[in-house]
């Protein structure tokens, strides 16, 4: 990257906003799987969920074109595209879901979720994830690497297989939970609920341990809570089915939901019963200028057209389980893979310095995602340690190019355990 052009964006937009990889790309088109440089190198985008139907796809480009030609407004008028598009979002859900509140990012569709949960129940009690992230407001932000065992929001290790050692890893993690909604009571902070990613996304995606999810949303419900599913990285298809939860077998109140819905057009959302929708109206008076306007309506139909007609989710289920078994077919050859995990078209490969210590190695880790940068392909690291690589294509990747991809990981394994 022109090295005046990055000092011209530390000026303008302070130095600390963040960029990927240790030389950073000056993106400048994209078209379906591609992206292209300044220079019109192209890459591969294996990492951005955002255009999760393909960047720059036809009818997502045509449909927002022509209702930005037509008309956008905010949302006190009536427009039957708005409710077009919240009818077809809550019908791709469980039945317990109805209604929907728009709004334009996935860190207000959470603090909506907050809201909703706390007016429901009369609680302000939270429980999430000790390595969860779901947003940036003063609220939400409570969430993130969440230590607490006082306050109104209180953190269980994040539940997983690879790591824990004992013969009953749901139990342990159960008990948590039991202790975190016991220390509420004891401390009379009243219940409201608990949030996460019903995949643990920020978490690393880690192997949830079999029945946990289910078993804990029954805990808060018996404690009189309500379950918030934050499915911005984990649904839409995401991991081959249209829904994180329904992977692992649960029913969430509420469902959050955000950066790949409009396709690069800012529209997230909270969708939960009637109910309880009506009752954080009446309880808040939400208003927000730029969400349920036509034009998100426009963008929001537009995705979920290609996603149906395309037959995006069987190929998201397809195409990465054909990734994941030539991963962990990769993995006995290299002693940095610890363990590959993942479902659908969101795949994590854990790096590790000692495989038998499971030792975490964020550094490593990075120098992958660099490395196969050089080679084309655009992943990334996360994870609560950060030495997950994350491997996250748009739901119209091909076998194709699956096969391209894992022909440079073989090649990026061999070059880094020449080093």
């Amino acid at each position: 990257m022109d090295e005046s052009l990055r000092q011209r964006r530390d000026r303008l937009l302070g130095t600390g906003a963040p960029l990927f990889y240790a030389e950073p790309l000056h993106i400048v088109r994209g078209e379906g799987v591609s992206l292209y440089d300044a220079a019109g190198r192209r890459y591969v985008d294996m990492y951005n969920n955002v255009p999760c139907v393909g960047h720059c796809h036809p009818h997502v480009v045509r449909a927002v074109s022509d209702q930005a030609a037509t008309l956008n407004v905010h949302n006190r008028y009536l427009h039957e595209g708005v409710l077009d598009y919240a009818e077809r979002l809550a019908g791709r859900h469980h039945d317990g879901i109805e209604s929907v509140v728009v709004t334009c990012t996935g860190t207000e569709a959470n603090e909506v979720a907050l809201m909703m949960a706390r007016l429901a129940t009369g609680g302000r009690g939270i429980v999430c994830t000790d390595a969860a992230y779901h947003g940036n407001s003063a609220e939400v932000r409570k969430l993130t690497r969440n230590r607490s065992t006082d306050g109104d929001v209180r953190s269980i290790p994040f539940p997983e297989t690879y790591r824990h050692e004992s013969n009953d890893p749901a139990g342990f993690y159960l008990d948590k939970l039991r202790d975190v909604i016991a220390g509420f009571e004891r401390d009379d902070v009243p219940f409201a609920g608990m949030l996460l990613c019903p995949l643990l996304a920020n978490e690393g995606l880690p192997n949830i341990p079999q029945g946990f999810m289910s078993a804990a949303a029954e805990l808060v419900h018996e404690a009189g809570g309500l379950v918030v599913a934050d499915e911005v990285q984990a649904g839409l298809c995401r991991a081959g089915r249209w829904w994180g939860y329904e992977i692992m077998e649960f029913r969430p109140d509420i469902v959050v939901m955000g950066k790949p819905l409009g396709a690069g057009v800012p529209l997230a959302a909270a969708a939960a019963s009637r109910h309880i929708v009506e009752t954080f109206r009446r309880g808040t008076g939400y208003f927000n200028t730029f969400a349920s306007s036509p034009l998100q309506a426009a963008a929001g139909n537009a995705v979920l057209d290609v996603i149906e007609n395309e037959d995006l989710c069987a190929n998201a289920a397809d195409v990465g389980a054909a990734i994941r078994r030539r991963l962990v077919e990769l993995q006995p050859g290299s002693a940095a893979m610890g363990d590959v995990r993942g479902h659908g078209l969101f795949i994590g490969v854990e790096w590790v310095s000692d495989r038998e210590a499971k030792t975490p190695d964020r550094d490593g880790a990075v120098r992958v995602v660099n490395a196969m940068k050089d080679k084309g392909f655009l992943i990334g690291n996360a994870g609560a340690f950060g030495n997950v690589v994350k491997i996250r294509p748009p739901l119209m990747f091909s076998h194709q190019d699956a096969a391209a991809f894992l022909q440079a990981f073989e090649d990026t394994l061999r070059e880094l355990d020449a080093r």
